[in-house]
């Protein structure tokens, strides 16, 4: 057995964006095709507005927070409830009290497969 660490304490810094007070310690990543992280919101933070790369499942672990899309106002998620975004979708993400992440992305990520949608 091994034991590894994903804490903030590991954490880089995320600054592309205008991003502020976000942190990211990489989990994973397979042939280019599959990776995770974990990041790290601050209190009063953002992850500024970007297009996803590849498809991206943004589950909440610890906290709340908000998400938006170019287009609409910030929707509130707190733990336990996680966003979807497709390839080339511009989304920005953020947190007023601090909130934990686990982000999933490639190109075959598809959380409907498996998770109920929210209602």
């Amino acid at each position: 057995m091994q034991i590894f660490r994903f804490d903030s304490s590991v954490s880089r810094k995320i600054t592309q964006f205008s991003s502020t007070g976000v942190k990211i310690s990489p989990i994973m990543r397979t042939d280019g095709k599959l990776q995770a992280g974990c990041i790290h919101f601050a209190a009063h933070s953002v992850l500024g507005f970007h297009p996803a790369v590849v498809k991206q499942l943004f589950l909440v672990v610890a906290g709340s927070g908000w998400v938006r899309s170019k287009t609409t106002e910030k929707v509130p998620i707190m733990s336990g409830q996680a966003v979807f975004w497709e390839a080339g979708e511009n989304h920005e993400s953020g947190s007023e009290t601090g909130m934990t992440v686990i982000v999933i992305e490639g190109p075959g990520v598809d959380p409907s497969l498996l998770m109920p949608a929210n209602k």
